[in-house]
């Protein structure tokens, strides 16, 4: 009996591999833009009838998972879908507040609706939103509705997470919505508020972003064996954030809707960044590891996990919550409006786009102008030959943008789409004009020449041109569009007028092209 008592005494003081250490695992979202429900993985040649995606099929991978965990988003939660624009963000943050999020950072498009709507939506959530380098104006101070951090304790750690909006904010949702506001820059708040937390003493440092990885990096891709130099820094948002903060373990990031396959470890500053892409198709796990012995944190690691239903599940409870949400919507979306003869999406090369220049076209046709401009970032859709439903406008155009016409000069129009032409990529859609242009070694653009009806305007001719609010009002890339002259805002939605030309153009045919040219040098 000696003998067996001795041998139990001796493993219980024998330490184990498999309880070397403790992983706690965030699951990690982004741009989630309202897609809440799995659909068939269209884009996907190899998966196209294949669903993914989705809240119900998230609940049902992280509750199966063996590791304590915490839910984190970076913003963008509604805008997108019929189901977030119409619920305002109620449904998001219902479905957030189901499956036990932890905290999300606001993103530019929480804002889409105003501040009031912002503070409404939060209002109802069961965890704090976060912006530590939002404040307000006036009074210097951070908005009520937002806290610089929270600290979580999960599985006896204390996790800290710091949360940063983008300074694109000002911008990049209707300026007019947050002029109030200050968006201060990243990477010093980053620094700031690490500084701060580190006080607490917390077991590790999270900070959750909303802005992207940067330029040069594709929608989903691996960058675990790329180099930066210090020059590289700036470019790329999230890794100027990580070697700016002093301290942190995890910079997690969004905005840009690139996912990162297997996250990127910085040896600099010995930071973990993760991105989790778009439309909740894909979700993060970041596994932060403590050594079970000192209890201090060892390092991390992370894995892009795609949504697939068949290998997920779905948790019914949360497929039951996106029901409700959805029987009064599906009402109204699945009205039938007219039909297409032929697939109108978005261009593999970013320069003539068939959505965009239907939707010109039709935005022009309503208003009466000569020209037409709409951002490409705003058309958020591609739409499929044959029927045409409600739905398929609300995901083409799910902004509350209107109506703007005014009057603009022949040497103002070279200027907007030469500003507009960066790196030989068109950021607006246009009607009524062609734009031949040639493209340098440094991807400057050099003789642009613009042609209506195959003659070339003149610096001084006056046309009639339609665009939308949120341009006029300072939005990215629409600068130029405050020096035209009789600026009228017709209060009237853009969604409205696409309606009603799908209605009286029906069948759609493929829109006359190519409309931007580029020269061979």
């Amino acid at each position: 009996m000696k003998k067996v008592l001795f041998f139990l005494a001796f493993l219980a003081l024998t330490p184990r591999p498999d309880l070397s250490a403790l992983t706690i695992s965030v699951y990690h979202t982004s741009d989630v833009h309202g897609w809440y429900s799995a659909r068939p993985a269209r884009w996907d040649k190899e998966n196209s009838t294949r669903t993914i995606g989705g809240f119900a099929a998230l609940s049902s991978l992280v509750n199966r998972g063996k590791n304590p965990y915490i839910l984190l988003d970076s913003g963008d939660t509604f805008q997108g879908t019929p189901e977030g624009s119409l619920t305002r963000g109620v449904a998001s943050v219902t479905l957030m507040n189901q499956l036990g999020y932890s905290a999300a950072t606001v993103g530019n498009h929480e804002y889409d609706y105003n501040e009031d709507n912002l503070k409404l939506m939060l209002s109802g959530s069961s965890f704090p939103w976060l912006g530590a380098n939002v404040y307000v104006k006036e009074t210097g101070k951070e908005p009520s509705y937002l806290k610089p951090y929270a600290i979580i304790e999960k599985a006896g750690k204390k996790i800290a997470v710091i949360g940063l909006a983008g300074r694109h904010t000002s911008t990049s949702t209707f300026p007019l919505y947050v002029k109030h506001l200050e968006f201060r820059d990243e990477n010093m708040e980053a620094a700031k508020w690490t500084e701060e937390v580190k006080k607490l003493n917390p077991d590790a440092i999270i900070i959750l972003a909303h802005l992207g990885f940067g330029a040069g990096v594709g929608p989903k891709t691996d960058i675990s064996t790329w180099t930066f130099t210090d020059a590289e820094t700036s470019s790329y948002g999230t890794l100027a954030i990580a070697r700016a903060a002093k301290g942190a373990n995890v910079v997690i990031g969004g905005h840009n809707h690139v996912g990162l396959l297997k996250g990127y470890h910085d040896d600099q500053s010995g930071v973990l960044i993760a991105e989790s892409y778009f439309g909740l198709t894909d979700v993060s796990r970041i596994d932060l590891e403590f050594d079970d012995a000192t209890g201090k944190f060892k390092g991390a690691k992370d894995e892009l996990i795609p949504l697939w239903t068949d290998t997920t599940g779905e948790d019914q409870k949360v497929t039951e919550t996106i029901k409700k949400f959805s029987v009064s919507v599906n009402k109204e979306m699945d009205m039938p409006l007219g039909s297409s003869e032929a697939d109108l999406g978005f261009d593999a090369n970013g320069l003539n786009s068939p959505i965009g220049n239907w939707m010109t076209d039709a935005m022009r046709r309503q208003a009466g102008t000569e020209i037409a401009f709409q951002n490409t970032a705003g058309i958020r859709s591609d739409m499929k030959k044959g029927v045409l439903k409600m739905r398929d406008i609300y995901q083409v155009m799910p902004f509350e943008n209107t109506l703007v016409t005014l009057k603009m000069t022949g040497a103002q129009l070279q200027k907007l789409i030469k500003y507009n032409l960066g790196g030989g990529k068109a950021k607006m859609q246009m009607s009524g004009l062609t734009a031949k242009f040639r493209l340098s070694p440094e991807g400057e653009i050099t003789d642009l020449i613009l042609e209506r009806y195959g003659k070339v305007i003149t610096p001084e001719s006056e046309f009639t041109v339609v665009t939308n609010n949120y341009l006029t009002s300072g939005g990215s890339g629409g600068r130029t569009f405050s020096e035209g002259r009789d600026i009228t805002d017709t209060a009237l939605p853009v969604r409205d007028f696409l309606i009603k030309d799908i209605k009286e153009t029906s069948p759609l045919k493929l829109p006359a092209g190519p409309r931007f040219i580029k020269l061979e040098n």
